[in-house]
């Protein structure tokens, strides 16, 4: 995934919506839900004496075997040393603690791009407001990975252990989830294969710089988007 965090050397367009005959990517549906995510499996490592090399383990036969269609098994897998690595490891995970359970939400926004350029980074965010104190206004903000063409259409998903809220007034407590707030989603930011930028223009990436370099700090894997 490419981030870009300064846009000194990038065109940068700096628009309020009534700036665009037509909104560039326009937001076509959005939810959030309570939700749970199970907690990263930690890879077990290997233990016990290391397997004795063959010669299936050479760089050729490797080659060879990787190269094949039908997938052959890895013969070294089968000889004794690994059969045994293979029965250690399976007992590891046995013995090793269930993953957790994370209480938290889902929150999705599905998008089109109507421009002529193709997406591959954009910043969106969730706002809530409390009905019973408007003043209370919470963002909850994401950074999504996309390789959006022009017309297509995506639902950007991301989980957070953070909710629409977090001060609530007490009347608003004793109100379905559904009636304690007003809702509004933004596209802040979207950044183009052509390496232009278009931003929001009351919104800022410097206020969520460090944010970002949190989210951005660790191998993105299948997740299309992280919260900020």
């Amino acid at each position: 995934m490419r981030l870009v965090v300064t846009s000194s050397i990038f065109l940068l367009l700096v628009c309020s919506a009534v700036c665009f005959a037509q909104d560039p990517m326009p937001v076509l549906s959005a939810s959030w839900q309570r939700s749970t995510q199970k907690e990263p499996q930690v890879e077990t490592p290997a233990s016990g004496p290391a397997r004795a090399l063959t010669n299936d383990d050479k760089n050729f036969q490797r080659n060879v075997r990787e190269a094949r269609t039908d997938h052959p098994e890895n013969p070294s897998d089968m000889t004794p040393d690994g059969r045994r690595a293979a029965l250690d490891k399976i007992e590891q995970q046995a013995l090793a603690p269930n993953a957790k359970t994370i209480p938290g939400f889902t929150y999705s926004l599905r998008v089109r791009n109507d421009s002529d350029k193709t997406a591959k980074v954009i910043y969106w965010e969730y706002q809530f407001s409390e009905l019973a104190t408007p003043a209370n206004v919470v963002r909850r903000q994401f950074l999504c990975s996309v390789n959006l063409k022009k017309g297509s259409e995506i639902e950007l998903i991301a989980f957070s252990t953070l909710g629409p809220s977090g001060v609530v007034n007490a009347e608003t407590l004793g109100k379905p989830d559904e009636k304690r707030f007003t809702e509004k989603t933004l596209v802040n930011r979207i950044e183009y294969s052509d390496d232009s930028i278009l931003q929001r223009g009351s919104w800022k990436l410097a206020d969520i710089k460090t944010a970002v370099e949190r989210a951005t700090a660790t191998p993105w894997g299948k997740e299309r988007c992280r919260p900020l």
